[in-house]
């Protein structure tokens, strides 16, 4: 059975003498492996649009569950990330976190719209690294299941809360506390409370259409990578590797 699809190529991996298995978020059928035959081949024409970050539009032969493509062409392969060593570190990584909270079977275009969103606003238009990546992050916690609470001080209710709880995922006064919680509680001023509450409730094609004071974003960058990784319970290889890329 043949069927086409498109998606983006989270991650390859070299498989025999010259296939891939290819890890592609699509948009119809959510999280898929793919094999590619032959195609670290110089001579492959399915090359270019198997390559990380990708994205290309795949007809696929299925058999006995084993799901090989058939065909591939590139419809957008990213030219100014591959170009810029800390900004394709910075895809990398959101390909990778974008692999982890993908699901197999589960189709999930608002995920692939925010992984592609974030490419283009990466690469294309250059928005600041910082930006995009706290954008993204937050975003991605939503898309997930995190939806931060915003209303106000989980504990009093004032919405000018000035701390946000991370592991709860919830705003708290700096004063007020939680009963049997030592959770992580980090700074939030007033430039971040509101770029927090544009950033969740946004339309994804305006999300990365703020202005934010350098002091505000650092917090907010800070703030975003912190409560991702705490409520995925887990670190990436590739936001490891784009960290240590800015302190050489």
């Amino acid at each position: 059975m043949y069927w086409k699809t498109d998606g983006v190529v989270l991650r390859e991996t070299a498989y025999q003498d010259t296939d891939k298995l290819l890890t592609v978020l699509t948009r119809d059928r959510g999280r898929v492996t793919l094999r590619a035959r032959g195609v670290r081949s110089n001579r492959s024409r399915l090359k270019a649009a198997c390559q990380l970050l990708a994205f290309s539009e795949f007809t696929v032969f299925e058999h006995r569950g084993f799901l090989t493509v058939q065909e591939a062409s590139a419809k957008e392969q990213f030219w100014e990330l591959r170009g810029d060593l800390e900004r394709l570190a910075l895809a990398s990584y959101f390909a990778q976190a974008a692999e982890v909270v993908s699901q197999e079977d589960s189709p999930n275009p608002q995920l692939l719209s925010l992984l592609l969103n974030s490419f283009y606003a990466l690469g294309k238009l250059k928005k600041p690294r910082r930006l995009v990546k706290a954008a993204f992050e937050l975003r991605l916690a939503c898309l997930s299941g995190y939806a931060p609470d915003l209303s106000g001080c989980a504990v009093c209710g004032d919405p000018a809360a000035d701390r946000f709880n991370v592991s709860r995922g919830v705003l708290q006064c700096e004063h007020c506390r939680i009963e049997d919680d030592g959770g992580l509680r980090m700074p939030v001023g007033v430039g971040t409370l509101a770029a927090l509450h544009y950033l969740t409730a946004c339309d994804g094609r305006r999300l990365f259409s703020f202005e934010i004071g350098p002091d505000s974003l650092r917090e907010l960058g800070d703030l975003a990578e912190t409560y991702l990784v705490t409520q995925l319970e887990r670190g990436f290889s590739t936001l490891d590797f784009y960290k240590s890329l800015l302190e050489t």
